[in-house]
């Protein structure tokens, strides 16, 4: 901090210029000063990884094949004394790329992610009782990683409160030969506390041996640079292990990062490799071309639509919640189709959990980057004013209640409970980020999108959830292809207030399995 004297002869003015002048000099980067003589570069990512031993836990960055730390990964498949691996990451991989090598080596003895996704293999393997998975909710998977790297030893957290998270329902391994020999390592029961009337579960932090990072730019101190979406989970794994090793698309020179832009300083990082394998996208969806892209659905499109799909119709009405300048998370399905009915003066900011405020279209086929993916694992483009970040800035700023708007759903309850992440005795794709998505209701408003019954005429909106939830009393508003609930989180109670055209109400309670009171003031869809 400095202080000018006041202005009085010309010279005095000079002076003080050249003063100011030479102490933003001083406090600017040195070029020509030394720097520590222990280099961070590795010749090879065989030599890099040869600390690894039997036993470490391993953290790997990466959100689907994105930003996965490919190459160091696959040098550790190829290490077959390093046996019973536990592996953090958002998720295992895809086909044969990411942590599914080390499955598929016998190396890895349990997994802590969030999602499984498609991965049949993997899945196999947990169901024969040959692989550990234990799902943890992506944002308190990502905050619990973040706890340790800080000196805490756990988080209060309301995602997964009242759920199968809670209660340690979902089992982390079966034994050998599969579900019907029963279980071998039960779910973690956690402990839960309760803040202003509302309750909060105990996880305890996650510590790491060794993280596997990818980066786009290192430099020879250690300093990191992520590229968009690639970020994700690399830069808390960086954080938080006692060995971090990086391989990095450009190792380049000390001084040639500028200070604002390093994501990682180099104090947390040990190990760097040059990656070697090729980035890999996980889903190429494309627009046809930038007509595409841009195009806006007309009224009249938007109503021939309506009329003729009922996910159009639900994403029809749902688009009226929604209003210019909100800041939205749209789930997978028939969410995904809300901004194609928006009115042509509104415009909103979309956020990817893996790490996007401002999502745009998906790519042409020229536009495609594969540090560039939504998060279905899709490519996806960048809307001008759009900003990219880490899994832990994405879930702070869900679970903090700072979007407006949370669509999703697959079945629902009159007090709102909302259960959408598994169906017992069917594929287990994972919790993902879908319970972090629920958990501060007050703040965002959760509207819940879904058929009003299933193929077999089901009720999908039920007095209690038979299916394991999400979150309890979650759900502000239900849009079916029937009618629009408003629900009552506090009474436990539905409103209808709107009717779809050829519905009457004695059709809806037949296909309704709860109570609900009508609105005096009754609409159509």
């Amino acid at each position: 901090m400095w202080a000018l004297r006041p202005r009085a002869p010309a010279l005095r003015s000079l002076r003080n210029t050249v003063v100011v002048s030479a102490r933003i000099r001083y406090y600017s980067v040195v070029t020509d000063a030394p720097i520590p003589k222990k280099t961070k570069i590795w010749p090879s990512a065989e030599e890099a990884i040869k600390d690894v031993k039997s036993g470490d836990t391993v953290l790997c960055g990466g959100f689907g094949l994105c930003g996965i730390p490919e190459t160091l990964i696959e040098a550790l498949s190829r290490r077959k004394d390093v046996q019973g691996i536990t592996a953090v990451s958002n998720n295992a991989g895809a086909k044969d790329l990411g942590l599914v090598r080390l499955v598929q080596s016998g190396q890895l003895d349990k997994l802590m992610i969030s999602y499984l996704g498609g991965n049949k293999f993997l899945e196999s393997k947990y169901l024969e009782g040959e692989v550990g998975i234990e799902l943890v909710p992506q944002g308190t998977l990502v905050a619990r990683l973040k706890a340790y790297a800080s000196g805490y030893p756990a988080i209060l957290t309301p995602t997964g409160a009242s759920t199968a998270v809670e209660r340690g329902d979902i089992p982390i391994r079966y034994n050998a030969g599969g579900m019907k020999n029963g279980v071998a390592v039960p779910g973690n029961k956690k402990q839960t506390m309760e803040f202003d009337g509302r309750k909060y579960v105990v996880e305890p932090a996650i510590a790491g041996d060794v993280a596997f990072v990818h980066a786009w730019k290192a430099d020879e101190v250690g300093n990191l640079v992520f590229r968009y979406t690639a970020n994700n989970y690399n830069a808390v794994m960086a954080r938080n292990a006692k060995l971090t090793i990086v391989e990095a698309e450009e190792i380049v020179p000390v001084g040639s990062l500028s200070p604002n832009a390093i994501h990682i300083p180099g104090i947390y990082v040990d190990r760097i490799v040059k990656a070697t394998i090729p980035k890999a996208i996980e889903v190429l969806a494309l627009a046809k071309n930038k007509e595409e892209q841009t195009a806006t659905t007309s009224p009249g499109a938007s109503q021939d639509k309506a009329a003729h799909d009922w996910r159009h119709k639900i994403a029809k009405r749902a688009a009226k919640e929604i209003h210019d300048g909100f800041y939205v998370n749209l789930g997978v399905g028939v969410p995904t189709l809300v901004p194609e009915h928006l009115d042509a003066d509104i415009s909103v900011w979309v956020e990817s959990e893996n790490g996007i405020l401002g999502m745009g279209p998906y790519p042409t086929e020229d536009q495609v980057d594969a540090d560039i993916i939504n998060a279905g694992k899709e490519t996806a483009t960048l809307l001008p004013g759009a900003s990219c970040f880490d899994s832990i800035e994405s879930f702070d700023m869900i679970r903090g209640g700072h979007m407006d708007k949370r669509t999703q759903a697959m079945q629902v309850s009159q007090a709102g409970d909302i259960a959408n992440f598994m169906i017992p005795g069917k594929l287990v794709k994972g919790i993902g980020g879908a319970m972090d998505l629920v958990s501060n209701p007050d703040k965002t408003k959760v509207i819940a999108l879904l058929q009003h019954c299933s193929k077999d005429g089901t009720p999908k909106i039920v007095k209690e959830c038979s299916l394991p939830i999400t979150g309890a009393g979650a759900v502000s508003m239900i849009i079916t292809d029937l009618a629009v609930f408003n629900v009552d989180r506090k009474a436990g109670e539905l409103e209808l207030i709107d009717l779809a055209e050829g519905v009457t109400l004695e059709e809806l309670k037949a296909k309704t399995a709860c109570d609900f009171k009508v609105s005096p003031n009754l609409g159509r869809m």
